[in-house]
């Protein structure tokens, strides 16, 4: 009874949880930006506050777009589906936070194909090296992505959504969980290797991901998780560590090491004039994983 109350009370905050989020991305931000001036992991490349104010301009950018063309984001489609009793969950009777916990999990895996083929498919890799082409990698790194691959993800997301029969409180936690996430595992900070053996058995950590940024091919096209770390080892693209250690490992897209990355009309024009390189999956020669 307890739990249905809850249930209902947070499914009444869905209206209003962009506000819910911009809380949580200014919490998880200046906690992350803490975290890398207190315990950085690596020394950074690029001017800070030129990568800052680039990364988060494209952030705006973004954020203003989805708001004009997709204002009601995912929490609408999962209220619209949840109304008309639409997806795999509305067909199965599940207990509230089953339900919950199924469509997060349901949504995380889906996150983690969307990523694999987007390293896959060469037209939109070249939207996806706008990530990429990053030279460091920061709690910024986490956001930066180009508009039309977020508006692509966003209306994927949407379909999912309604797919799955996501329920409305169920969205507005994995939005929140996959923001922070994303946040956390790009930022810069270094964690006690124990607690980083122990944490990236279930979740994925900032060292795990940055193997995911290194130029050499292999380990772009590697844990592509952005929060359960399952995935990976589950489909054998798990590496573990970068071949070059941490502090010696390139970040980047080595077409572009000479390049400001962090200039905001160079990112929106780089998937079209840009060089595709050797990065997308489809080019891979060895596929395969590293255990730790």
């Amino acid at each position: 009874m307890q739990v249905h109350f809850f249930y209902k009370a947070l499914t009444s905050v869905a209206m209003d949880s962009n506000t819910l989020r911009i809380v949580i991305f200014l919490t998880i931000i200046g906690g992350m930006a803490l975290w890398e001036i207190m315990a950085a992991r690596r020394p950074l490349s690029q001017s800070k506050s030129k990568r800052w104010f680039g990364n988060i301009t494209l952030v705006t950018v973004d954020t203003l777009l989805v708001r004009l063309l997709l204002p009601a984001g995912s929490v609408g489609a999962a209220i619209w589906a949840e109304a008309r009793q639409i997806g795999l969950l509305h067909l199965v009777e599940l207990p509230d936070v089953a339900a919950i916990v199924a469509a997060v999990i349901l949504l995380d895996l889906a996150i983690y194909v969307q990523h694999v083929v987007f390293h896959t498919v060469p037209w939109l890799w070249r939207l996806h090296m706008v990530h990429h082409a990053d030279r460091d990698l920061d709690v910024t790194s986490g956001l930066r992505f180009h508009p039309i691959e977020i508006l692509i993800s966003m209306f994927i997301k949407l379909a999912l959504v309604v797919v799955i029969g996501a329920p409305v409180l169920a969205v507005i936690l994995f939005e929140a969980i996959l923001n922070g996430m994303a946040m956390f595992n790009h930022a810069n900070v270094r964690l006690p290797l124990p607690a980083d053996r122990l944490l990236r058995l279930l979740l994925v950590t900032p060292d795990m991901h940055r193997v995911h940024h290194s130029v050499v091919v292999e380990e772009t096209n590697s844990n592509f998780g952005f929060n359960l770390s399952l995935w990976d080892r589950l489909f054998g693209t798990y590496r573990a560590q970068p071949a070059a250690g941490h502090q010696a490992m390139t970040i980047g897209l080595s077409q572009f090491q000479q390049q400001p990355t962090y200039r905001l009309g160079w990112m929106l024009a780089l998937p079209f004039v840009g060089q595709i390189g050797q990065y997308s999956r489809w080019k891979q020669s060895d596929g395969g994983s590293h255990d730790r």
